[in-house]
């Protein structure tokens, strides 16, 4: 599967039923590596690669960390206070790496793969079917911060869009779902 491809039918996942889900399905069918992953991918909307490319010592104890985009080269500024307790628990049980997300083989992170293998394995364990990938902690990260604040112009920045048409494309608003905000619009 090519990488553009992925990110085109990865959708975000919409409901918090389905987030609650997939963090227990990670946790229980992947492990703790697994959901932690998730759970700093949804709560800070880096990319995949960058998220993979966490050691230990870039976040341990801190609620705050700046990270040089791969892809962009610019940092960015992400916060970490509101997962600080089960992130610094899990880095706890680490021992003898300095990744994050260490692979099983050998001293090296998870690869991209790999990590896309795990969410599509806890996907396939809660029946979630839709469009399951990488990309899709990034995407339910916009999503989800597009529904809490409605703010196009502030996503648009955090996930360094040229365009805010490209963000909410790529967080997945709709057409529809423009069209019945502008039913339910009145002054």
């Amino acid at each position: 599967m090519g990488k553009s491809k992925e990110i085109k039918d990865v959708q975000p996942i919409r409901s918090l039923e389905k987030i609650e889900d997939m963090k227990w399905s990670l946790r229980k069918w992947c492990g703790e590596r697994d959901y932690i992953m998730f759970l700093i991918g949804i709560n800070t909307g880096l990319r995949v690669s960058d998220l993979l490319n966490l050691k230990i010592s870039d976040v341990k104890g801190k609620k705050r960390i700046t990270v040089k985009e791969g892809k962009t080269d610019k940092p960015r500024t992400i916060q970490l206070a509101n997962i600080y307790d089960e992130l610094n628990t899990y880095i706890n049980t680490l021992e003898g790496t300095e990744w994050l997300f260490p692979s099983r083989k050998g001293d090296k992170a998870i690869s991209r793969i790999q990590a896309y293998r795990q969410l599509n394995k806890a996907a396939d364990m809660v029946d979630i079917t839709d469009g399951i990938g990488t990309h899709t902690m990034r995407k339910t990260f916009g999503y989800w911060h597009y529904k809490q604040f409605k703010d196009v112009a502030e996503l648009q920045m955090i996930l360094n869009h040229s365009h805010p048409e490209i963000t909410l494309k790529y967080i997945g608003i709709t057409d529809e779902e423009i069209e019945n905000n502008l039913k339910n619009f009145v002054l």
